[in-house]
């Protein structure tokens, strides 16, 4: 029987370089593929035909200067390496913020297609094609906030997939499950006053980008439909999940949503660099059998996962397949 799980993933998201000794590099999805081709796990998934999101859907959730902003760095690394009189950087990169989130030429297209990718989950799994989809992109996506390209990330990508997922499909609640080890504050800003996407995040604190305290709740209309859940360095598996049991289920089986998205950060792994918790792949293969359980209970299985953080390369592609074999199985 074929594979009801698919995978969203373009030899262009290698296109986006963030130039040497970067944490957030191609190193990460070449590494991935490799090794989901030897273990066998690639050919098992279903492989979606992509394309880059139309600037439209960009705009459902970011501002039109945020969009310029990435369009202008960009092409200005084009312009300035075709010019033999100036240069961006050292190997033709631009920054966006105060020293992290780095694009160069190809990075523009390489955003609107990790979008794309989001999107292209969402038409197989929210009809019913697939039961569930995992989108490896990078650029990454969850710390753009509506106005503001921040910590790796240009165009949030599983808020587009949300928007999407609410206007295409008339769709009344989305939730968003966050388990990367930092603070989704990009979603959790763009959908703060929402109530039709449910946000819940489990991660260090307090730890980058500062956002994720347990008072911040959302406002307005969305006040109690963000959920977070801050845990100290050294948190493990245990932790974890016992956070899942006690709070992230029960909230999703109040919210009932009609759809699950995952932001699936894989750097709250042991071998992570950039943190400092103790989790290895079988915790990320047991939270997303849990998710699983809420999508079964609530939305037919329903579930769109997309690629966050993950930057020791060993522990990522340990873990990602673990979570794909998890969704497939």
């Amino acid at each position: 029987m074929a594979s009801r799980t698919g995978i969203a993933y373009n030899e262009k998201f290698l296109e986006h370089d963030t130039g040497p000794g970067h944490p957030e590099r191609p190193a990460r999805l070449a590494s991935l593929v490799r090794h989901l081709r030897a273990t066998g796990t690639w050919a098992d998934l279903q492989h979606l035909i992509i394309d880059p999101a139309p600037e439209e859907w960009i705009l459902r959730v970011h501002t039109r200067e945020h969009l310029q902003v990435v369009k202008d760095a960009c092409r200005s690394v084009n312009s300035s390496l075709s010019s033999p009189s100036s240069r961006s950087g050292p190997a033709g990169q631009a920054m966006l913020d105060d020293g992290d989130t780095v694009v160069c030429g190809a990075s523009f297209d390489a955003a609107l297609l990790a979008a794309g990718s989001v999107i292209a989950a969402i038409d197989a799994v929210v009809p019913g094609v697939l039961k569930n989809a995992f989108c490896a992109v990078r650029p990454p996506g969850h710390h753009a906030e509506s106005g503001r390209p921040m910590g790796f990330c240009l165009f949030n990508n599983i808020a587009v997939g949300a928007r999407y997922a609410i206007e295409k499909y008339r769709l009344k609640r989305v939730a968003i499950v966050d388990w990367d080890v930092h603070h989704g504050n990009g979603t959790q800003e763009i959908f703060y006053a929402d109530r039709s996407v449910f946000f819940t995040s489990i991660h260090q604190f307090p730890f980058y980008p500062g956002t994720g305290a347990r008072t911040e709740r959302g406002t307005g209309d969305g006040h109690e439909y963000t959920l977070n859940i801050p845990l100290p360095a050294g948190s493990g598996h245990d932790d974890y999940l016992d956070a899942f049991r006690r709070e992230v289920l029960p909230a999703l089986d109040a919210y009932r949503p009609e759809l699950i998205l995952i932001s699936a950060g894989f750097d709250a792994h042991r071998l992570d660099p950039l943190a400092q918790m103790t989790l290895d792949e079988s915790s990320f293969a047991e939270m997303t059998r849990l998710v699983m359980q809420a999508a079964d209970e609530c939305c037919s299985g329903k579930i769109v996962s997309v690629l966050e953080g993950g930057y020791n390369l060993e522990a990522l592609c340990a873990s990602a397949d673990a979570h794909l074999r998890a969704l497939a199985s």
